[in-house]
């Protein structure tokens, strides 16, 4: 969509007769009007040639600072008080070296002729106006300047009444965006107008990469559209592309149209090729079209419906395709299990394949909204084979959410409900979670009088599922606390009373022996901290180093919650946040029994120059005194004693480089549980280097006979070689299976205004671990668009600091396991 302002059409107040004027003379008058008039024609260059809302994500940093149109001495500075909807109420000043109005009502201002109004700024050597006919020349040196470009000229004619205008032999230069060109001419009757033999291109002279010309751009500002006639796309001096005639819109009007298509090429799609089309229904939604072509597997039609009202919001999207051939050049992944043994009742999914997806807001009041997002898909191999990255492969399941939420100062609630679909053609119906059909919750929590906080956190919730029987739960939790602090302490002791009970249907009641299980019972809990701070100096920098150690004691009694079913809850990953929680389950069906102290320390280094954490370091461990004896399917209690050690520590030595690592060790096996290393190193203004490696010990080791749970190793970068050419790359390796998960290498050059991305990749693409490959080519215009395949977006998600705005996310775990069971059985 181009962005560019309305034709603006001033008005200039009349004020008196313009005598005869001196050597220098200064006035306002009605029959000034005309050369700007003229104005807003020049605007039509930049309407009337690409769009330019990439600019601003654009990166300039390798243009030379030069302009095509140097700025003007005698010009004022272009200020926002004549931007256009404020500068058609400013009066115009005009000055000049000398003025001859003669008996037949032609006047002829000469001598350094300047026009001002608002930030609009027009300048010429001779101006020559007829106030009776309206015709008028401007002759010798015509510049143009207002906020947003500049424009030289040779001379400027036309007739006032009329409102018709040409501009002869001009050059121009955007100001607010890159961009500069010049034209012919340009001719403008009224709402329309041409430009003959223009140009544009985001390059400088100097560089000219790229450049657009066209024969002729017909604008009609009233319609917001333009016709191009004989338009060619050169890069260098190289004609690429050719456009004997197209339309497009000059403004930021939405209309029905083509969108920019994207090309592409890889082993399992072949030549796959999307044109977006959209349509402008009416002002408050829309719609676009997405047909598709893959030559290795057929035809597909995509759609989005987008729908925007005053208390919300929405879009739903689908894609449907007739006929796959993948499933039959791939018959035994469709047809047989990871061992290769054929799937009973399994059938080629090569018909009629879709997926469709809603999402939706609407506001009831400042207090309370409701929300949706459903997803559904027309087979369990449908995200794997649509998905070009390992994310699709280790999704196993789509869920749909709708519900009703509020938000209060001191409570927040729900009553929403949640369905679940199979999406992996490795497990079954009974991997799936349980459905919640419906849920309400509740959390309060408010000061109660000087020194109290009260609080209740409730859930009532009804489970259902395709396999298993289900029923019903209510879980209450009051509590109230006592938080006392001061400047370098706090102590929070707590008090809550946990109550769950159950309404099972007959056939869980059966194996459970109750159709209404409950469990009660108290929970004690004490949080306290200090504060230690000191200066200090490390090779002569000053930094405040803080010790912070802290304490949390839990006491939860045993009661026996194996009669009770586990419908939504499973054991946490331990980490440095489980060392202060008071349950180590998701979920409400089990609440650990502890009786346990958590020690632990941390010790910060900040800079007292930049405020910025230097160092930050923590070591905590959990005394067990009793035996943690409540369990799920497949745990073992935890013994009295120690549990792991938790240690994390965050370096930045500099603005450059960035390490942070995690481990535990368990003092019982003697050996690790965990341990990750994330590095970082930035190189100049856009390179970068990441380091990454992760390692899981399986906790559910003495019943799953499996000791690891994953090791992967993670290798990226963006190397600059020169301030044009730049390397990239990744390598993402999982040692534990000995696969490799995902390879990129690539090259890409960039000027100032063009760049060009060559990237190979190869990735899995199923859970047997089979890989994908690609080649992708890109072309970008720096603000006109790209050709080719979008490889920002592969680049950004490959390599964490690709783009400096995505230096501090963190990238999702990607463990690609195909032999996890998430068994739900709440019986288990």
């Amino acid at each position: 969509m181009n962005a560019a302002a309305p034709r603006r059409t001033p008005s200039l107040p009349g004020n008196g007769l313009m005598g005869q004027a001196s050597s220098r003379f200064r006035t306002m008058d009605e029959r000034v009007r005309p050369s700007l008039r003229l104005l807003p024609l020049s605007l039509c260059i930049a309407m009337a040639l690409p769009a330019h809302a990439t600019d601003d994500q654009e990166d300039w940093g390798l243009c030379p600072i030069e302009d095509v149109v140097p700025p003007f001495a005698d010009a004022p500075p272009a200020t926002a008080a004549g931007l256009p909807g404020i500068r058609i109420q400013q009066p115009t000043d005009i000055e000049g070296d000398a003025l001859d109005a003669s008996e037949t009502q032609e006047s002829i201002f000469s001598g350094n002729v300047a026009l001002n109004r608002g930030d609009q700024f027009l300048g010429t050597d001779k101006l020559t106006y007829n106030s009776e006919t309206g015709n008028y020349v401007a002759e010798g040196s015509v510049r143009y300047q207002d906020s947003g470009m500049r424009i030289v000229a040779e001379s400027a004619e036309g007739n006032q009444d009329a409102d018709s205008h040409t501009i002869h032999d001009l050059r121009y230069q955007l100001t607010q965006r890159r961009g500069n060109g010049g034209a012919d001419r340009i001719e403008l009757n009224g709402a329309r107008g041409a430009l003959v033999g223009s140009t544009y291109s985001t390059c400088p002279p100097s560089q000219r990469a790229w450049e657009l010309r066209a024969r002729r751009i017909d604008v009609d500002t009233d319609e917001g559209m333009a016709v191009a006639r004989g338009a060619t796309l050169r890069i260098g001096k190289v004609p690429v592309l050719h456009m004997p005639w197209f339309m497009f819109p000059v403004d930021d009007r939405r209309r029905t149209g083509l969108l920019y298509p994207s090309v592409s090429m890889s082993g399992r799609n072949g030549f796959d090729w999307k044109q977006p089309i959209y349509l402008n229904l009416a002002p408050n939604y829309d719609a676009t079209l997405i047909p598709r072509i893959m030559t290795e597997r057929g035809a597909t039609l995509g759609g989005e419906f987008r729908w925007l009202y005053p208390d919300g919001r929405g879009q739903v999207s689908g894609n449907w395709m007739p006929d796959d051939a993948l499933p039959r050049n791939e018959p035994s992944r469709y047809l047989n299990d990871l061992a290769g043994n054929p799937i009973p009742g399994a059938t080629l999914p090569d018909k009629n394949r879709g997926q469709f997806v809603l999402s939706s807001l609407h506001g009831f009041g400042p207090t309370w909204h409701s929300r949706a997002n459903l997803g559904w898909v027309s087979d369990t191999h449908y995200l794997e084979d649509f998905s070009s990255s390992s994310l699709g492969v280790s999704s196993y399941f789509l869920q749909s959410t709708a519900g009703l939420y509020g938000r209060g100062q001191y409570w927040d609630a729900e009553f929403s409900a949640t369905h679940t679909q199979l999406a992996d053609y490795t497990l079954t119906e009974g991997n799936l979670p349980y459905n919640r059909l419906p849920r309400a919750a509740l959390n309060w929590a408010q000061p109660f009088g000087r020194w109290f906080q009260a609080g209740l956190s409730a859930e009532a919730v009804r489970f259902d599922h395709e396999v298993f029987d289900a029923g019903s739960r209510l879980d209450i939790k009051p509590f109230i606390s006592m938080p006392l602090e001061g400047a370098s302490w706090f102590l929070t002791p707590k008090v809550a009373w946990r109550y769950t009970t159950y309404q099972l249907d007959d056939g869980l009641a059966a194996t459970l022996g109750d159709n209404s299980p409950s469990r009660s019972l108290p929970i004690y809990s004490l949080d306290a901290g200090l504060f230690f701070d000191r200066h200090t100096e490390i090779q002569g920098d000053a930094y405040l180093h803080t010790l912070e150690p802290r304490i949390y004691y839990l006491n939860v009694p045993y009661r026996d919650q194996s009669g009770l079913p586990a419908f939504d809850t499973n054991p946490m990953t331990f980490s440095w946040g489980q060392l202060f929680r008071d349950n180590r389950y998701t979920g409400a069906d089990r609440q650990t029994d502890a009786n346990q102290l958590t020690v632990a320390l941390t010790s910060r280094l900040i800079s007292e120059d930049d405020g910025r954490e230097r160092l930050t370091a923590s070591l905590g461990q959990i005394q067990y005194f009793d035996e943690s004896r409540v369990t799920t399917q497949g745990e073992i209690p935890v013994p009295r004693g120690k549990s792991a050690w938790v240690a994390d520590i965050g370096v930045s030595p500099g603005d450059r480089w960035s390490i942070n690592a995690a481990y535990q060790w368990d003092p019982k096996l003697r050996g690790q549980d965990l341990a990750s290393l994330r590095a970082r190193y930035l190189f100049g203004d856009n390179g970068v280097v990441n380091l990454g490696y992760r390692y899981r010990r399986n906790t559910a080791y003495p019943v799953s006979g499996e000791k690891d749970l994953l090791e992967q190793a993670d290798f990226s970068f963006l190397y600059p070689v020169t301030s044009n050419w730049s390397v990239v790359g990744r390598y993402y390796y999982s040692i534990l299976d000995k696969k490799e998960l995902e390879t990129i290498a690539g090259v890409q050059w960039e000027s100032c205004c063009l760049a060009v991305r060559l990237i190979g990749r190869r990735y899995v693409r199923n859970r047997t671990g089979d890989l994908n490959n690609s080649l992708m080519l890109e072309f970008e215009l720096k603000g006109l668009g790209s050709a080719g395949q979008d490889t920002e977006r592969v680049l950004r998600r490959g390599i964490l600091g690709y783009e400096r705005d995505d230096l501090y996310l963190v990238p999702p775990s990607q463990a690609i396991r195909g032999n996890v069971d998430p068994s739900p059985d709440p019986s288990l």
